[in-house]
């Protein structure tokens, strides 16, 4: 296991690892309309921007690409792992990362969490600071916390 800092040239990687995961898990928790606002969210010109901003990681198993995260400043975004690849310790040491990261210059890591997450984050000693709704297309609702974690 191998976390790199991703380059602008690789954002086809993050997008696929993105939406290849939001279109795997998301459908199990949220309406159609909600899981069109991830992968909207999470659009190439977001990639391209953190990318270029040297805010986006990649983690590899071999030389397979299999997660990807975002960190802006305290903000923890964009923690994704491919499905093959879940439940194998790979968020975790992503998190582990890039809460190492934001420790040298923040005393807390905040991330927005959606329900596959939630629990992830609440083991990890996360709390939640507050909970958010957004509408989206034919009605739906994005549901999601913002959680926060002290950092040593």
């Amino acid at each position: 296991m191998e976390i790199i800092k991703a380059e602008p040239d690789m954002k086809d990687i993050i997008r696929e690892i993105t939406h290849s995961t939001i279109d795997a898990v998301y459908p199990l928790y949220y309406p159609h309309g909600a899981v069109e606002f991830f992968k909207a969210l999470h659009s190439e010109e977001s990639i391209v921007s953190d990318l270029e901003k040297g805010n986006t990681y990649l983690l590899y198993e071999g030389d397979k690409p299999a997660a990807t995260i975002t960190v802006r400043d305290d903000h923890i975004m964009r923690l994704f792992v491919l499905r093959e690849y879940q439940r194998r310790g790979f968020g975790s040491r992503l998190l582990d990362f890039a809460e190492e990261m934001i420790a040298g210059r923040f005393s807390e890591a905040v991330i927005d969490a959606s329900f596959p997450a939630k629990t992830l984050y609440l083991r990890r000693g996360y709390s939640e600071m507050e909970f958010n709704t957004v509408k989206t297309e034919n009605g739906d609702y994005l549901c999601y916390d913002v959680m926060s974690k002290k950092l040593k």
